[in-house]
């Protein structure tokens, strides 16, 4: 696997379109390639930002937010969310690189997957393109950032083993590998989370990657997403009293 970041001009909210950072800065796209650009780059794009000062964060996240634990049960004074089917800190809001804004996450980052998936194809003229929208997040009782997919397309996110042999015949039970969110892990990794400007990665060489000549099914997506009871971690998830959005 190759992964290589793509430096761009510096890109702050409303400054620059999608289409046009796409333009200028990836001239060339192999076919069986995969695009990974940060959500923040399309929240910046989208206008998906709030002015700091015009409300507080803490709001602010509680808004964003499906679940929330209050950050006085933190230790660090942050709010603990589930958005979207991931457990983030803080909705995914971010400051960092903002420039005087609050970033939200994209409001709808499957459809703008699928959008830039559809644009390279018609642009290069390929058949198999992969794209996956990423932002960094924390592990419990792991120190540091990795990174997530938001929403992909133009490949199966997940590789099933269950019902397959392992290396002694023994049929594989539970074991998935979920692809999406480790193409965003590497991606992360070189586009860095500082002064890098480097918010686009192209990956190729990817012999493990099922590619699809379409976008993902509402039930390919359904199926990434686990309810909190059914989880293995449900113990966990169901022993603390989380907090409904706010309307």
């Amino acid at each position: 696997m190759i992964v290589v970041s793509i430096k761009t001009d510096k890109i702050t909210p409303q400054s620059a379109t999608l289409e046009g950072i796409l333009d200028k800065h990836i001239s060339f796209f192999e076919e069986k390639s995969i695009l990974a650009i940060t959500s923040k780059i399309v929240s910046m794009c989208e206008g998906a930002v709030v002015k700091t000062g015009v409300i507080d964060k803490h709001k602010l996240i509680e808004r964003e937010a499906d679940l929330f634990l209050l950050p006085s049960e933190s230790k660090y004074d942050v709010t603990l969310t589930i958005k979207r089917n991931l457990l983030v800190p803080s909705a995914g809001i971010d400051e960092s690189n903002g420039n005087g804004y609050f970033i939200l996450w994209p409001p709808d980052p499957q459809a703008t997957a699928n959008w830039i998936r559809e644009y390279l194809c018609k642009r290069f003229r390929r058949k198999h393109v992969g794209v996956i929208i990423t932002d960094s997040r924390t592990s419990p009782l792991r120190w540091g950032t990795t990174g997530a997919a938001l929403a992909h397309s133009g490949f199966s996110a997940l590789n099933n083993y269950i019902g397959k042999p392992d290396i002694f015949g023994r049929l594989l039970q539970m074991t998935k590998a979920n692809i999406a969110d480790s193409l965003a892990e590497s991606a992360v990794l070189v586009m860095g989370e500082g002064r890098e400007q480097t918010p686009l990665a192209i990956i190729s060489d990817v012999p493990f990657v099922q590619f699809q000549e379409r976008n993902p099914t509402d039930e390919e997506i359904n199926n990434l997403k686990i309810e909190i009871e059914d989880d293995v971690y449900a113990p966990i998830l169901t022993g603390v009293k989380w907090k409904k959005k706010l309307t």
